[in-house]
């Protein structure tokens, strides 16, 4: 009985000696091991990026503004700053601000030709109509007073004979003609090579005067400096009434005959301004602009 009574003596001191012994503490590296997965969220590498991000939102959010300015822009150069020499001295001579009567725009137009060769008088009027409106599509002929300045060549297609040697020729798209005068009769043949003729201007037309039974009358007009001229997809008529050589008073008469061929063929349903400005220049030239 006391021996009983000893062991369990033993036994409860045992026990407690067991639950009085410090618990070891874990390593730090392996604590945080623990603490984080292999992957995803919770991995090492995700929680190093979140705070690196977090870091990155506090350092901008403390950071001084400061105020970021554009980059200067930069000047676009004038059309006269990229030409040549020549047009650059003779840009010089026109004032910019300044509106010419016809005489004088012409004179200046052709005194500021840059080129050694004679070159052409341009007349540029830009019209207040809608092309796209059939009765606004401006288009005429005039004849010049003083001619064209150029050796104007004519063909003319009146009976099979003519029609056969023009013929042989379109077919090889051999064309070294500057006008073609046809009659009537003759155009349903000419049909066949409108898409030839129509996008160089050559394709005969009654407005023109290129289609008609007097034929001699309109080779004369055609040589004597007949042209005709009509407004682009912008409005504008593009027309040349002469060369550099002519001086003044040709050039003025040629112009003054297209202006008012021009002001006679104002469409009756327009309402708004008709010419809104004219300029003179030379084929290279810079431009000379003309009072209305």
């Amino acid at each position: 009985m006391a021996q009983a009574k000893k062991k369990a003596t033993q036994l409860k001191e045992a026990e407690l000696i067991v639950e009085a012994a410090p618990v070891k503490a874990e390593p730090a590296t392996e604590a945080a091991e623990k603490a984080t997965a292999k992957a995803g969220k919770r991995s090492a590498k995700a929680v190093k990026e979140f705070e690196d991000k977090q870091a990155k939102q506090e350092r901008k959010a403390t950071a001084p503004e400061t105020e970021s300015k554009p980059a200067p822009a930069k000047a676009s150069k004038t059309r006269a700053e990229r030409a040549g020499k020549k047009y650059r001295e003779a840009f010089k001579l026109i004032d910019r601000t300044k509106e010419y009567a016809l005489p004088e725009a012409l004179e200046l137009a052709a005194k500021s030709s840059p080129v050694k060769f004679d070159a052409s008088i341009e007349l540029h009027i830009n019209l207040g109509v809608d092309p796209k409106q059939a009765d606004q599509n401006v288009r005429d002929t005039v004849v010049l007073p003083a001619g064209t300045g150029k050796d104007i060549k004519v063909a003319t297609v009146s009976d099979d004979a003519s029609a056969e040697k023009l013929f042989a020729k379109l077919d090889k798209e051999d064309i070294d003609f500057d006008v073609l005068i046809s009659t009537p009769d003759m155009m349903p043949k000419l049909g066949k090579y409108a898409r030839l003729l129509g996008p160089r201007g050559l394709m005969p037309n009654p407005k023109s005067g290129t289609v008609t039974t007097d034929i001699a009358k309109a080779q004369a007009e055609a040589k004597a400096g007949r042209v005709e001229y009509r407004v682009d997809q912008a409005g504008i008529i593009h027309l040349a009434i002469g060369k550099v050589s002519f001086g003044k008073d040709k050039l003025s008469q040629n112009a003054e005959a297209v202006m008012a061929s021009v002001r006679a063929a104002k469409p009756a349903s327009l309402k708004s301004i008709y010419i809104k400005s004219i300029y003179a220049s030379s084929t290279m030239g810079p431009s000379v602009k003309i009072a209305v």
